[in-house]
C-alpha cells in the first residue's frame, strides 16, 4: 500500500513537471470565455396564463407596439367523416401552398385537426419537422365546441377534453415531434363551457384579428387585399391549408407576403406573439 502511495505521489509530480515545461515553452494566449457546463435545456412554447376562475386563456394578438411583426396561420380541415370524400379524390390538403411558403421563406403556424394528419401523414410530419413552421391542435374531429356553427356538427361537452387530446394523440403517432400546446376552435365558435372543458390540457386557445376570408373563395386578389388592409402590428391573419376548401390562398399568399414586407412587416410564428405577449391575450 505504501509502494502504491509513492508511486502514484511520483507520477503525479511528473505530470505537474511536464504541465510546467509544456507551459513555459508555449506562448502566452488570450484568455478563453468559460464553456458553458453544459447545453441549455430547451424552453417550454410560450403559453398565456389562465383566465378568470381558471378557464383557458384566449389570445387574438400580439403587442401593437415594438414592432411590425404578422403572423399568418393556416387551418388544416378534415371533419371526422370526410374520409369518403378523400377516398373520392377530395384533397383537403394544399402541398403547393406549403412549398411556396418556404421558397418564400415565411414562417407560419398550422392548426391541424387529427383527422387531417391521418389522412396526409407524410404531410403532417413534414411540416411538423421543419423548423421554419409549427404545428398546433385543430381538434381531432373538428366538429365544433357550440352549437350553431356554420352548420359544424357538434362536441358535447364530456367529449371536448378528449377531443383535442385524441389530436394530440394523432401527432405523436405518425411522428410529428413536438406539437404546440396552441388550440383553435373549429369555426372560432367557444363560450364558457368549451374553455372549462379544455382548462385541463393547459392549451391556449387562438383566435385571430384578421380573417382572410379565403374559405370557398376564388379570387386571390380579393383575399390579399383584405389580409393587407386588415393587418396591425402583433396581427394574427387566419387562412386555410385546405386545397378543396379553399383554392385561391396560395395564390393570394404570392401577393401578400411581397406587399406586407415592402410595409415593414416581419412574419413570426404565433409562439412569438405569445411571447412577445407575456403571459397577456
Amino acid at each position: 500500500m505504501i509502494t502504491l502511495t509513492h508511486r502514484v505521489v511520483a507520477v503525479c509530480a511528473l505530470g505537474a513537471v511536464l504541465a510546467a515545461c509544456a507551459t513555459a515553452r508555449t506562448s502566452p494566449q488570450p484568455p478563453r470565455p468559460a464553456p458553458s457546463a453544459s447545453p441549455a435545456a430547451p424552453s417550454s412554447p410560450p403559453t398565456l396564463a389562465p383566465g378568470p376562475s381558471g378557464l383557458t386563456p384566449v389570445f387574438r394578438n400580439g403587442p401593437r407596439t415594438g414592432g411590425r411583426t404578422v403572423a399568418l396561420t393556416f387551418d388544416a380541415d378534415m371533419t371526422a367523416d370526410q374520409g369518403p370524400r378523400a377516398a373520392a379524390g377530395e384533397r383537403f390538403d394544399d402541398p403547393r401552398l406549403i412549398a411556396t411558403l418556404r421558397a418564400l421563406r415565411v414562417p407560419a403556424t398550422v392548426f391541424m385537426t387529427g383527422r387531417w394528419a391521418e389522412e396526409y401523414p407524410d404531410q403532417a410530419r413534414s411540416i411538423g419537422r421543419d423548423p421554419l413552421f409549427e404545428v398546433a391542435n385543430h381538434s381531432y374531429s373538428h366538429h365544433a365546441f357550440t352549437g350553431g356553427c356554420y352548420g359544424l356538427p357538434t362536441v358535447s361537452a364530456d367529449r371536448m377534453r378528449t377531443d383535442v387530446e385524441r389530436a394530440y394523440t394523432a401527432f405523436r403517432e405518425i411522428g410529428v415531434p413536438a406539437p404546440m400546446p396552441y388550440f383553435r376552435f373549429p369555426g372560432g365558435c367557444y363560450d364558457r363551457r368549451a374553455l372549462r372543458a379544455l382548462a385541463p390540457t393547459g392549451v391556449t386557445a387562438v383566435q385571430w384579428d384578421v380573417v382572410g376570408g379565403d374559405a370557398f373563395a376564388t379570387d386571390a386578389a380579393a383575399v390579399a387585399r383584405q389580409v393587407v388592409d386588415g393587418v396591425r402590428p402583433g396581427s394574427v391573419v387566419v387562412l386555410h391549408c385546405t386545397r378543396s376548401a379553399a383554392p385561391a390562398t396560395e395564390r393570394a399568399v404570392r401577393t401578400i407576403v411581397p406587399q406586407l414586407r415592402r410595409q415593414g412587416y416581419r412574419f413570426v410564428k404565433v409562439s412569438e406573439l405569445i411571447s412577445a405577449a407575456g403571459g397577456r391575450g
